[in-house]
């Protein structure tokens, strides 16, 4: 069973994660306790010359401190100006701001890849500046245009550049976060907004790395994300990597993985389920989507029903931290079922030629990706 989502509710849940992170830093010893100020000066122990402290075989998907972030503030009913570098440090909120009281904050997911003859890429940019413009309006929010939300990006990724880890290792996840900033104390758009950009390195999302992940099913609340992680928790006591989750009106429908989109794949066609205000438009699934069609693949989007996965060839995941997640199983009330896991995958197939895209490997011919100098 699931409770049905609303794009509001989503937003919501996301800015609630993106509050969290003042406070996840400052009560972490691996991160400083300073309060941001502008990139006036190099920060002092290290040169940005110098390769980072990181062990690239051993990178997994947690948060690493970086050099810098940048930062843009605006007032309610006016556009956002120029902002500007700052040290990688705690941001102050007050306890009346918009985002932690009424949740009025939206974040994006990108990554930054070095490919094999030094370059940096981006990948799809314009998608996410995009989504958040669209989110940003539906939580009565100012936002950056296309132009400032690359340009921000660019310029977090530049002066983190050290962090981008090798070619074949990872790469430099990138979090740009709108928040509703100002103190508000009755239910309204705040009076101030913050733009802000992060960065870390990172590896695979799923311990498993590229093994084949096994999810189950279960139950997803609108309300906040402590029965979410409930679920999450108890599904990896049990063995599995994560929940799918199924539609809140039939609760027959695939929805979702906590964290990425699914497909199916039966012959030559792929399936998964359309995304009707309650599914995330992910970048990376759109792109696997205009890809597995340039493959010759017969893709459609339209409701999946979870009896379907019995005569599934293969089943797998995508997102931005995921990227493409073969799965090779799914425990549904109590029965599991498997999908094709060696030989010549689907998954594979467009994950190759996904990740040639974004480090250069193969010939962008599509303008997804963007050089940063």
């Amino acid at each position: 069973m699931a409770i049905q989502k609303s794009s509001s509710i989503r937003n919501l849940l996301q800015s609630l994660r993106a509050a969290s992170f003042s406070s996840m830093i400052a009560n972490d010893h691996r991160f400083t306790s300073q309060a941001y100020s502008p990139a006036t000066t190099k920060p002092s122990g290290y040169s940005d010359d110098e390769d980072a402290d990181v062990n690239w075989d051993k990178l997994g998907f947690g948060l690493t401190q970086t050099d810098y972030m940048y930062v843009m503030s605006c007032c309610k009913d006016q556009s956002f100006l120029k902002g500007q570098l700052c040290r990688y440090a705690n941001i102050e909120l007050s306890p009346s701001a918009g985002v932690l009281n009424y949740g009025q904050g939206v974040y994006e997911g990108m990554k930054a890849n070095r490919t094999q003859d030094g370059r940096i890429l981006l990948f799809r940019a314009d998608q996410n500046a995009g989504r958040m413009r669209h989110g940003a309006e539906r939580m009565c929010m100012p936002s950056p245009s296309i132009d400032q939300f690359i340009d921000a990006v660019k310029e977090t990724v530049s002066a983190n550049k050290r962090w981008i880890p090798p070619p074949g290792k990872g790469s430099l996840y990138v979090r740009p976060m709108l928040l509703g900033t100002g103190p508000i104390l009755g239910l309204a758009p705040a009076p101030e907004y913050t733009f802000l950009v992060y960065v870390s390195p990172v590896g695979y999302y799923f311990k498993e790395g590229t093994a084949p992940l096994n999810l189950a099913g279960g139950v997803k609340s609108i309300t906040n994300y402590a029965p979410v992680m409930k679920a999450i928790t108890k599904a990896k006591d049990r063995g599995f990597s994560d929940v799918l989750y199924l539609d809140a009106i039939n609760k027959k429908y695939l929805e979702e993985v906590s964290s990425c989109n699914i497909f199916i794949v039966k012959g030559n066609v792929i399936s998964t389920p359309a995304t009707n205000g309650t599914i995330l438009e992910g970048v990376t699934r759109k792109s696997i989507i205009e890809i597995a069609k340039d493959h010759g693949y017969q893709v459609e989007e339209r409701p999946v029903a979870v009896d379907e996965l019995v005569d599934a060839d293969e089943v797998f995941c995508t997102g931005t931290a995921v990227g493409v997640a073969l799965v090779g199983s799914i425990t549904y009330r109590n029965k599991r079922t498997e999908f094709r896991s060696e030989g010549r995958l689907v998954c594979q197939q467009l994950y190759s030629t996904l990740v040639g895209l974004q480090t250069g490997r193969i010939e962008d011919k599509k303008g997804w990706t963007l050089e940063i100098n």
